[in-house]
Order: structure tokens, then sequence, then C-alpha cells
């Protein structure tokens, strides 16, 4: 029993650990996909990493001689469509006219929208010190966000949003997969990323746009976009919601607009105010106080 109890709170541990390795491997992110939508168009340059990501992820597979079939096939596209079409293709869009860092923030609303459907469709009780969590939370995004002063066009800033909410909408689409199937995780991220490039695809065949300009810089950025940014961090990301409730996992994502920030400050000179400093505070308390709650939850089980 006691080694049954290690073992499932090794597991959480490593589910923390992940999150924080998530927050610096997507926060950073967002500064490389601004600079790729200065050479490429965003669904251009947004299907070509998803591609190559799905590419690499089932080279993987091979490699570990895993089934190469998917699974649970409609609910892996649905999957798919939603956090990697709709995530990814809005969010790309988005960063055509908006800031890396206040798209981040836009986006990183997919924590609150999570809570609301987890606690519909998943069933999810939310704890009093969550309830704080989510409150410090919001009020940090509000300040990172100084809605007085957004820079970009209102266009921009409803596709953030609109990329928060499919994110939100796979948070739960991916927990009722693993309740309902015993799936295979690195065969799950393989095709939710492969079916999320189709839709993204049919947009780069069918509607005219300009060529890439392949320059160090684009190669710098899609490399990036491809391994860690989608490879890695989907793996990540489906392991973090394979051992934490999707309400605390995506309130855990509320770290990665953060790094979004501060790296670009001091990439692209988008130098953050007194107000978004404040903010950004807030939510590293909103991050205790839930890191906190998950402990004392799973301390009583």
């Amino acid at each position: 029993m006691q080694s049954l109890k290690s073992l499932f709170q090794s597991s959480i541990h490593s589910a923390i650990l992940a999150l924080f390795a998530l927050a610096l491997i997507w926060g950073y992110n967002w500064v490389q996909m601004k600079v790729a939508v200065e050479y490429s168009p965003p669904f251009t340059f947004a299907t070509l990493r998803i591609v190559l990501g799905a590419l690499s992820l089932f080279l993987v597979m091979a490699w570990l001689k895993k089934p190469l079939l998917p699974q649970a096939v409609g609910g892996t596209f649905l999957l798919g469509l939603l956090q990697t079409s709709g995530l990814y293709g809005l969010a790309t869009w988005a960063l055509v006219s908006g800031g890396a860092g206040k798209t981040a923030v836009l986006v990183y609303t997919m924590p609150f929208w999570t809570l609301i459907l987890a606690r519909s469709l998943l069933k999810e009780r939310v704890r009093t010190i969550q309830w704080i969590a989510i409150a410090l939370s919001f009020a940090g995004l509000l300040l990172i966000l100084e809605p007085q002063q957004l820079d970009g066009t209102v266009f921009s800033k409803v596709l953030a949003i609109l990329a928060g909410i499919c994110w939100a909408g796979g948070v739960i689409v991916a927990k009722k997969l693993q309740q309902q199937h015993n799936l295979d995780l690195l065969s799950l991220t393989a095709w939710q990323t492969l079916f999320g490039a189709v839709p993204l695809l049919f947009v780069v065949l069918f509607i005219p746009s300009e060529p890439i300009v392949w320059s160090n810089e684009f190669v710098v950025a899609l490399i990036y976009n491809v391994i860690p940014g989608t490879a890695i961090a989907m793996l990540l990301w489906l392991y973090i919601l394979n051992h934490l409730s999707a309400s605390t996992a995506g309130l855990g994502m509320l770290m990665n607009p953060v790094v979004g920030v501060l790296t670009a400050w001091l990439q692209l000179g988008e130098r953050p105010g007194l107000t978004e400093s404040v903010g950004m505070l807030l939510i590293v308390s909103a991050l205790a106080f839930n890191v906190n709650s998950l402990q004392k939850t799973k301390s009583t089980n």
C-alpha cells in the first residue's frame, strides 16, 4: 500500500514538473511564432509546423515498434480539430497583427473555459482554495491584458480568445477519451496532431496566399515549433492531463503567458508595464494556491 501511495505521489510530482517544463517550451514558443509569421502566411506556417510535428511523432512510434493504427478514431479526430486545428490555426493567425505577449495572454483564458466545461461535463468539484487561485489568476490576466491599452486589432483579440476556447474543448475531449479508453499516449498525440493538420491543409490549398520567405530566422522558428513546440509539448500536455484534473492542468497553464510576456520583452522589445508585472505576480501566487490545493486533495484520497 505504501509503495502504491509513493508511486502515485511520484506521478503527481512528475506531472507538476511537466507543467513547468511545458511553460518554458510553450511560453517561449510565442516569440518564435511571432518571428515565423513575419516570413510566412499564418496557416501555411501552422500547417507546416503540425505536419512535420506529426511526422516526427510517427517516426518515434516506428522506432519504438508501437502499433501505427489509430484508436478511438472519432474522438481522436475531434481532439485534433479542437486542440490542433483550432488552437494552432487561430493563435497563429492572431499573431499576424497582435503582439506575442498579449496574444499569449488572451489564448490562456483557456483555464477559465476549461473550468466551466469541466464542471458541467466532467463533474469536477472546485475546492475553495482553487476559487482563490481562479480569482487571483483572473485579476492577473486582466492586469497583463490592460484592456484600455491593447495593441493589435479587435479581430486579432477575438481570434486569440477563440483559440483558447478551442483548447479548453480539447482538454475536455482528451479527459473523456482517457476515461473511456486505454489509449497509448504517443499514438494519441501523433494521430490527433495529424488529424488536426487536415483542416489547415485544406485552407492552405484552397485559399491563395503569399509564399514563404525562407530565412535563417524562419528556419530556426520552424525547427523550434516542430520539435519542442509541437511534438514534445503535445506529449507533455497529454501526460499532464492523464495525471491531473482538467481544471488543475488548465490553471497550471497560466505560467505559459508569463513566460511569453517575459521572453517577448527580452527578444522582441515588448516591454511589460507596471500593471503587467503585478499581474504576473498574481498569477504566480495563483499557481502556488493551485499546487497546494492539488497536494491536499491527493493526500486525502
